[in-house]
């Protein structure tokens, strides 16, 4: 048995990480201050963890966790697009400099590997699809600069001081625990939300912006394998399904899934969203044995279930 940090734990894909690993019996420190996670999103964990409270720019905090940590999932950050462009400063805050001080803890450590979630953000608008690994990150929000500064950091500690890191570029996640209700949600709650609640979703520009959707189930995958994976240390890893979906296209199928239309509220084009994204995986597939085990289709009708009995 091995131990796991998970920073974020209390977070959507942090909970989801979570819950994975005591599934496998293993020895889980979750690290959050909750300011985006929740502590429902750990209910039914708190007797199979040990949770530390408290934020990943303190690093006393951090040092005290990963004392006998073997691997740490870098979850932990403020999520959002949005979010950044409003208050760049604070996302900087946790995002970047958050982020150096979980890998500088860990190189204080006995850490064996930090895995680091990454976001296919920094591609920005590039017309390539897919998106691969090896192309010019063209960052447009200050969420996507944060993220690439942290790859960056990864790579910096991996060459200077010998700590194994693994980015992992998520393209847009979703799946059970993800806040609807936040004004900073996902695309997907919040269309689910509505889709339940009889009332119209709102989307920004025409709704032919399409996405790599990637069920949380792969992600958790994608971590437990990146931890271990011999040949994964040092490299940034696209994970998704390598298929992408448009909004309208998401609507119809909400239309089927609950079966009534779904009505839609057409709004301005958000600043700093990208028009497409769809990841080139095979990367992952050569480096980590990755492969998504839950398509969309099949994502989205447990995530329609999941927030029904909610």
């Amino acid at each position: 048995m091995s131990v796991w940090t998970v920073t974020g734990g209390g977070g959507f894909i942090g909970s989801n990480i979570v819950e994975g690993l005591v599934g496998r019996g293993e020895e889980v420190r979750v690290v959050d201050n909750f300011s985006t996670g929740r502590r429902s999103n750990l209910e039914g964990l708190r007797n199979s963890i040990n949770l530390f409270e408290g934020s990943i720019t303190d690093i006393d905090l951090l040092r005290e966790v990963f004392d006998g940590t073997d691997y740490v999932l870098h979850q932990a950050a403020i999520p959002s697009v949005q979010r950044s462009v409003e208050d760049p400063v604070r996302s900087d805050r946790a995002n970047v400099g958050g982020t150096l001080k979980v890998l500088e803890a860990a190189r204080h450590s006995s850490v064996k590997r930090v895995v680091y979630a990454s976001s296919s953000s920094v591609y920005g608008d590039s017309e390539t699809l897919p998106k691969h690994e090896d192309m010019r990150p063209m960052p447009k929000s200050p969420y996507a600069a944060n993220k690439l500064a942290g790859e960056y950091y990864c790579d910096v500690y991996g060459h200077l001081f010998d700590v194994e890191t693994v980015c992992l570029r998520y393209f847009n996640v979703f799946g059970p625990r993800q806040d609807p209700e936040s004004d900073y949600a996902a695309v997907i709650p919040i269309f689910v939300r509505c889709a339940l609640e009889g009332k119209s979703a709102p989307v920004f520009g025409d709704g032919e912006q399409s996405r790599d959707f990637t069920y949380v189930d792969n992600v958790v995958q994608a971590n437990l394998l990146a931890a271990t994976a011999e040949r994964a240390p040092g490299n940034v890893v696209n994970i998704g399904c390598g298929g992408r979906y448009t909004l309208n296209t998401l609507l119809d199928m909400l239309d089927s899934l609950v079966d009534k239309e779904v009505g839609r509220e057409y709004k301005e084009p958000r600043a700093g969203d990208v028009r497409h994204s769809e990841a080139d995986i095979s990367r992952a597939r050569q480096l980590l044995g990755y492969h998504p085990e839950v398509g969309f289709k099949e994502g989205l009708r447990y995530t329609v279930a999941w927030y029904r009995e909610q």
